[in-house]
């Protein structure tokens, strides 16, 4: 520790990282930041903002759309980014789906879509892009749970389970892969305020939410963006197998 570079602990120049959900408000936040720190990204989406994105930042940077869904597709996918950047140093976990509605209510085939968008890809991800961490002895696996894998809330019975799955998932993979030199870390947040979120939660579902956060407000995406951005750096060296809760202390009670 005593030859720590504290002026380098963020710099993230020449690491390629590999972003899903990338076109939302999120992953868009996240690939500000990661860009900003010199990173090469891989972005992922099933939208087309994305697309524009990369074609902004330039070359290497690179967009790939196709259904997370698709578990041949995320194979493709990471044989093609390793082909294309020669590696992959950090996977950062991010796309996602809510369908909420009443346990009693909630439909077979969206429980099975939830699970293979919040929790399959995730893995498949994880899996399909660790060789070359693993060869290098050297990698980050970053996934964004929620406060929703921790605590219960009505009419997320899905949405809960997957992210559940996800901390569960970390944990294992931290437990492997820490010796390996690879990291495995979640992000938990609250409600991020992105432009979707503002719309479902605002009035006063809205209100009523944020009253119940100690901080009284929902968590911003860049907030979520820097959370990844330390945990992808040299300075979270030895954090594995955390999960970062950006809930405001919603969860402490």
């Amino acid at each position: 520790m005593s030859q720590f570079n504290f002026s380098d602990a963020f710099d993230l120049t020449g690491k390629v990282v590999v972003i899903t959900g990338a076109a939302g408000g999120i992953g868009q936040a996240m690939v500000e930041a990661f860009a900003e720190r010199g990173a090469l990204l891989a972005l992922v989406d099933r939208a087309d903002q994305h697309v524009v994105t990369a074609e902004k930042l330039g070359a290497p940077h690179r967009a790939w759309t196709f259904d997370i869904a698709d578990a041949a597709a995320i194979e493709r996918f990471a044989a093609e980014c390793t082909a294309h950047f020669g590696r992959i140093d950090i996977l950062i976990n991010n796309a996602g789906i809510g369908i909420l509605a009443p346990a009693e209510d909630l439909p077979i085939e969206a429980w099975d879509l939830t699970m293979a968008i919040n929790l399959r890809a995730p893995f498949l991800f994880a899996k399909a892009c660790a060789p070359t961490m693993l060869k290098a002895g050297w990698g980050r696996v970053i996934t964004i749970a929620s406060q929703a894998g921790i605590v219960g809330i009505a009419e997320h019975v899905a949405y809960s389970a997957s992210k559940a799955g996800l901390i569960g998932m970390t944990n294992c993979l931290a437990l492997e892969w820490g010796p390996r030199g690879i990291t495995a870390n979640c992000i938990s947040p609250t409600v991020v305020e992105t432009e979707l979120a503002k719309v479902g939660w605002s009035g006063e579902k809205g209100e009523k939410a944020r009253a119940e956060i100690p901080t009284r407000r929902f968590a911003q995406p860049a907030e979520v963006a820097l959370a990844a951005l330390y945990l992808a750096s040299d300075a979270a060296e030895m954090v594995n197998g955390a999960n970062l809760m950006i809930d405001g202390g919603y969860t402490i009670r």
